[in-house]
């Protein structure tokens, strides 16, 4: 049976953007549903005289800024203590059945701990597949968008947190957000781990879709926030023993397209963000993957059938496998191809990506004498020829590339120009590739 939702939202000073959001939950928003508890960080503007002429809204005013985590609980607290409870930054919109296709996920199964929303930013591949120029074609745009379509709810091992409605019985469950990351910023990866530690999942609804303005407070001052970004990442590595990057880990699918794969090995899938992909584009198949760092595979093996190595999988017996950029991770890899090629079924397919060393950003550094190997994070780098060669002496076939071009500053533009030998290979950052078993 569905519950209520208490939405909690805080507030520190830029009072049109609080006055939009909670405009759009009163007209977007079954009024039956939900209450509104607003938390206040000690705004300085007009936020608390309007907050305190609302007569729909529990306010709970701090006397100083505590942060999101710490602002967040006090608000949970504050709730209604049947309600479900829904984290809202106070700089989105809401939409037509935003929060009633939400639940619909939610209330799915007995297992789904937690759900979030589709904005117009790309963070954990949470963006919408529309955009629009204003906030009328917005909500026309949403409306169309916002049918439930439970085809389009996919599981996550993180869900961001500008947006997220969470089972009450797994908010009783948790001891609130960790407020170690105060004053925010990553405490909804860490939230969203420690819920599929309770045993339960997490969904992004596509079909619920809401505007994100994206953090104008804490993004002021630039330097300040990357301090804390910084700081919140140390902790967080302190914690789970693996870095916030690798919630990033989802890799470039664009070489599955047209293939219809049955069977993929998702080798070194980290925490599991890139199986939970292939599975959510490609249901019918099986899909597993290969972790050898425990602590990774501590939480992948949660959401999908993972195994710490290449021995405890069937050779011969998938028609893709997906490395990721895990090349220019591994001591040699030659041996890493030629051993997955004893995995891969004739004609089946290995797909992966890396950095294109031969860039002309990186060609300038040369140039100016200011390339320096340690000021690079990967273990190994390579050209396209290289990628080629090492495929082809190994025996494969068929090498396909979809190159993603990078942007050049006007100096990078000027020495492309003077120098007519650089390949058009060095307007590009990165490649995603395709090979093919004979």
């Amino acid at each position: 049976m569905k519950k209520k939702t208490s939405i909690i939202i805080l507030t520190y000073n830029n009072l049109s953007l609080t006055i939009d959001c909670i405009e759009s939950i009163r007209k977007y928003t079954d009024p039956n549903t939900y209450e509104i508890v607003v938390v206040d960080n000690n705004s300085q503007d007009e936020t608390p005289n309007w907050l305190r002429s609302q007569n729909d809204l529990i306010v709970i005013f701090n006397q100083e800024n505590v942060g999101f985590p710490k602002g967040c609980n006090i608000g949970i607290e504050a709730a209604s203590k049947e309600n479900d409870i829904l984290l809202l930054n106070n700089d989105t919109i809401v939409t037509t059945n935003w929060l009633s296709n939400l639940q619909k996920c939610l209330y799915s199964d007995s297992k789904v701990g937690a759900v979030g929303a589709t904005s117009n930013h790309g963070a954990n591949l949470q963006a919408c597949d529309f955009t629009y120029e204003n906030f009328e074609e917005m909500q026309e745009k949403a409306k169309d968008n916002n049918i439930s379509d439970p085809s389009r709810w996919e599981e996550k091992n993180c869900l961001i947190g500008y947006c997220m409605l969470i089972k009450r019985e797994v908010i009783d469950l948790l001891d609130g957000l960790d407020e170690g990351y105060t004053p925010g910023y990553i405490e909804d990866n860490d939230l969203s781990l420690r819920i599929l530690q309770l045993g339960y999942k997490l969904y992004v609804c596509h079909d619920a879709f809401i505007h994100h303005y994206l953090g104008t407070a804490f993004r002021k001052d630039e330097q300040k926030f990357n301090q804390l970004i910084l700081r919140n990442r140390t902790y967080f590595e302190s914690k789970w023993k693996f870095n916030v990057f690798t919630f990033d880990h989802n890799k470039n699918l664009s070489f599955f397209l047209g293939i219809n794969p049955q069977n993929v090995l998702d080798y070194n899938c980290e925490i599991g963000a890139s199986l939970l992909r292939i599975r959510y584009l490609f249901p019918n198949a099986r899909v597993v993957g290969v972790e050898n760092d425990f602590n990774k595979r501590v939480i992948s093996s949660i959401v999908g059938e993972v195994f710490p190595g290449l021995k405890e999988v069937s050779k011969n017996s998938f028609d893709t496998i997906f490395i990721g950029n895990v090349l220019e991770e591994v001591d040699n890899p030659l041996c890493l191809i030629h051993e997955l090629k004893e995995y891969l079924k004739s004609g089946g397919y290995i797909i992966g990506e890396f950095h294109n060393i031969n860039t002309v950003e990186n060609i300038c550094l040369l140039l100016e004498n200011k390339w320096y190997y340690r000021n690079f994070q990967k273990q190994n780098y390579f050209t396209k020829n290289d990628i080629i060669k090492m495929f082809l002496d190994e025996g494969y076939v068929r090498g396909y590339f979809y190159a993603f071009p990078k942007e050049m500053t006007v100096e990078e533009q000027k020495i492309f120009e003077s120098l007519p030998k650089i390949c058009e290979d060095s307007k590009n950052d990165y490649y995603s590739f395709r090979f093919q078993k004979k």
